[in-house]
């Protein structure tokens, strides 16, 4: 059962979050600008720049992408370089939470998910994600589809709280093994097939099965995104169709949904 007057609290301090969110998203541009760092706007908030021309009107998160390789550097930069109010969460900075992506964090904030736990000791202010990229073999995007969503699925059921039964073993067992199958049919394209063509989000992220030509993300453009210019896919319009097909389509107001369950955009004042 809904409960309308959580609802139309979080419908009222949305745009302050979103804006929160922005904050975090100039910081780290500027941080990625004196590092020489490459960054763009991947996802809902691509989406949001192309259509809206910032954040989709009932989106409450920021997500960029980076290749592998500078997600690290970013990290050790953020590590010494973030002010205070802002944290970098990640598996070491944060063991309490299983991340395989980096997120940056407004301390002075509080965000819900349907999967978080309240009681965890984890950090849970508002956040701009950042995912992972790497270069995938030339394969069929079939192929793609079927192994990354295979090994995103099963290690997602891996990962999530079990309690001891008879079912938890055998998920356990049963999706153990599928981790297992497909990540080693991904290793085998990726050892036997040439790279350099298409890159895509780590298999463990790819629940969508989703690749991207490279020519589509570099060299990398600038794109508007309320009223900033900030880091984009070098064609925004191919990267979004592989993403959403027809992406200009709006969708039924039924789908318009927030991704938390509370946000609160400030703890103290």
């Amino acid at each position: 059962m809904k409960n309308r007057y959580l609802e139309e609290y979080n419908r009222r301090n949305l745009r302050v979050c979103q804006l929160k969110q922005l904050d975090i998203l100039e910081e780290i541009d500027r941080l990625c600008r004196r590092h020489s760092i490459s960054y763009w706007l991947d996802g809902g908030t691509l989406l949001g720049a192309v259509r809206h021309g910032g954040f989709i009107p009932w989106d409450d998160d920021i997500d960029i992408a980076m290749r592998r390789e500078d997600m690290e550097r970013f990290a050790a930069e953020a590590a010494g370089e973030l002010p205070p109010d802002l944290f970098l969460q990640t598996r070491a900075t944060d063991p309490e939470v299983e991340l395989p992506i980096v997120k940056v964090r407004d301390m002075n904030s509080f965000y819900i998910e349907a999967g978080d736990n309240f009681a965890a000791g984890y950090q849970k202010g508002l956040y701009v994600d950042v995912f992972p990229f790497e270069d995938y073999p030339t394969v069929s995007r079939g192929f793609v589809k079927r192994i990354t969503k295979g090994i995103s699925k099963s290690n997602s059921i891996l990962h999530k709280a079990h309690h001891y039964s008879v079912r938890a073993a055998a998920e356990l067992f049963w999706f153990g093994g599928k981790y297992a199958a497909y990540s080693a049919l991904w290793a085998a394209a990726c050892a036997l097939k040439p790279k350099g063509t298409y890159i895509g989000n780590i298999p463990t992220n790819n629940g969508y099965g989703i690749m991207h030509r490279k020519d589509s993300v570099f060299p990398l453009t600038e794109v508007e995104f309320e009223g900033k210019r900030f880091l984009g896919p070098a064609n925004p319009d191919a990267y979004l169709r592989d993403l959403y097909g027809d992406y200009m389509q709006v969708p039924p107001e039924e789908k318009r949904v927030f991704h938390s369950v509370f946000i609160m955009p400030e703890l103290m004042a």
